[in-house]
């Protein structure tokens, strides 16, 4: 990790990037910052004002729905429709893409990933990614910016390296990491323990490889799972290591969706040295064929992802 004493402001960097879109890309991404701090105020007193709890009602996906995400999906849509750059808008929180014009960038989000943690005042955050619009089922190659943000950071990767911004006194967004990078191989690893009965068995015995005595291969590796991808990948990124959440028995397609779950970290995992996997193919060139289409996830160091990419292949003992 690089910590950096250039006083750059995430505006003044996206501009200042080689992109052709920078100043257009610049509005779009300043305006999801907003959006995040607006959320992460609400998120401050959400139990004083009643906002935990859900709203008893299920989204698309059959799943509980917080008062939290509907209103932070709507503070999202509000400030990417307010830019006039998007085209159309893609989230977790609705059932079909929203069209918003006929020309500009296609953004996916998910404005409160974690959201099962709120309750318990746990880590969660915004991710997103821009694609060159108006098409909202996009491979993640085609992403040109990703980012999430817990608590004050944003995270973000325009193809060109892995930068972080913190929030400043004076409101500001100001580049606080460079080129962040990940180990090529970690001593942790993230996945839900509670599940193994229900992995094929590459997945049981890389993690039971994991487990092992050897400090020659730095074994054991130490658990670690907060059960939110932005504080489990955060963590990741800058320590290495690998987070899983692999295929299941019932759930072939594993639970995390690839639009602005999966894609998104993948996008800055590359960036940062490291990979992301279904296990059996790089998630960055999977094209979606439904907007809330779901994978599963080995995202981490690149030697780490590797290995467990071997063991479902069969090919490591």
């Amino acid at each position: 990790m690089k910590m950096t004493s250039s006083p750059i402001t995430l505006d003044a960097y996206v501009r200042a990037s080689r992109r052709s879109d920078a100043d257009s890309l610049a509005v779009v991404v300043d305006h999801l910052a907003e959006a995040g701090k607006t959320i992460a105020q609400q998120l401050a007193q959400a139990a004083l004002i009643g906002q935990l709890g859900t709203t008893g009602t299920t989204n698309v996906q059959g799943e509980s729905v917080k008062k939290l995400d509907l209103w932070a999906n709507e503070v999202v849509m509000a400030a990417l429709e307010e830019t006039g750059l998007v085209s159309v808008l893609v989230s977790e929180e609705m059932d079909e893409p929203r069209r918003v014009a006929p020309a500009g960038y296609a953004v996916c989000f998910d404005p409160v990933d974690g959201s099962s943690n709120l309750d318990v005042n746990g880590i969660v955050g915004t991710i997103f990614s821009i694609r060159p619009g108006p098409d909202p089922l996009q491979r993640g190659t085609n992403q040109v910016a990703a980012g999430y943000g817990p608590s004050t950071v944003i995270v973000l990767t325009l193809g060109e390296g892995v930068d972080a911004f913190t929030l400043d006194d004076g409101g500001r967004f100001v580049r606080s990491h460079s080129c962040l990078r990940m180990p090529a191989r970690g001593r942790t690893f993230s996945v839900n323990d509670g599940h193994t009965a229900k992995w094929e068995p590459g997945i049981r015995r890389y993690i039971d490889w994991l487990r092992e005595i050897d400090s020659a291969s730095g074994r054991p590796y130490g658990a670690r799972y907060v059960g939110s991808l932005v504080a489990d990948f955060h963590r990741t990124l800058l320590e290495g290591g690998v987070y899983l959440y692999p295929a299941e028995m019932g759930r072939a397609s594993g639970k995390l969706r690839l639009q602005y779950e999966a894609a998104p970290m993948a996008f800055l995992a590359e960036q940062a040295g490291g990979r992301a996997s279904t296990g059996r193919e790089r998630i960055m060139n999977i094209r979606p064929t439904t907007p809330h289409q779901r994978v599963p996830l080995l995202i981490g160091s690149a030697e780490d992802v590797s290995l467990a990419e071997s063991y479902i292949a069969g090919r490591a003992a």
